[in-house]
């Protein structure tokens, strides 16, 4: 499905679910707001409208938030865990695991000097990791195994197993693929 139709469908189900017409949204460190008549999402920061698969990753959740997110779990799953997940898992490697890898896998604790910027704790999986919450109640766990002379770097993303009622396979990897941008 592309960015337009995913988008349509989106602002279709958030308009059946919404009586007023304007919504907000946290993602990250920003605000976005969705104004369903228009059909527009913006940053309200910067008023910058949000680029189409963002917009999509924030219209699904906000969709699930009208419905009530499902509670917490407390049980981490990986990304392969979900539904597809182990068929679409190089994909998001590529998009997710390997800029971590990338980055931090001769530094590993360099990836604990983003936490005061995402507002994330420190983690105890890996050599180094840092738990965050791009939405509310959607908490991620990023570990990092740094290279050593027998190994070589590592990297993971685990995600409270309520993400599976959340967002889709695809959302899951172009959410993880943000975070690991925003590292």
């Amino acid at each position: 499905m592309g960015y337009k139709a995913a988008l349509d469908k989106a602002y279709g189900e958030l308009s059946a679910t919404r009586a007023a017409g304007r919504l907000s949204v946290r993602f990250f460190s920003d605000e976005y707001s969705a104004d369903l008549e228009k059909r527009t999402l913006k940053n309200t920061k910067d008023g910058r409208i949000a680029d189409d698969y963002i917009a999509v990753l924030i219209l699904h959740y906000a969709v699930r938030k009208m419905d009530g997110l499902p509670p917490l779990t407390g049980k981490w799953i990986s990304f392969r865990a979900l539904d597809g997940g182990e068929v679409y898992y190089p994909a998001f490697r590529k998009r997710a695991i390997e800029p971590v890898i990338k980055k931090y896998g001769a530094n590993p604790e360099g990836l604990l000097s983003n936490m005061e910027r995402l507002g994330a704790e420190k983690g105890s999986a890996g050599d180094y990791s840092i738990k965050l919450n791009p939405f509310d109640n959607v908490p991620a766990l990023v570990s990092i195994f740094g290279q050593n002379e027998e190994f070589p770097a590592s990297a993971n993303f685990l995600f409270d197993e309520s993400i599976k009622r959340i967002f889709a396979t695809e959302d899951v990897a172009v959410l993880a693929g943000l975070v690991a941008s925003k590292l």
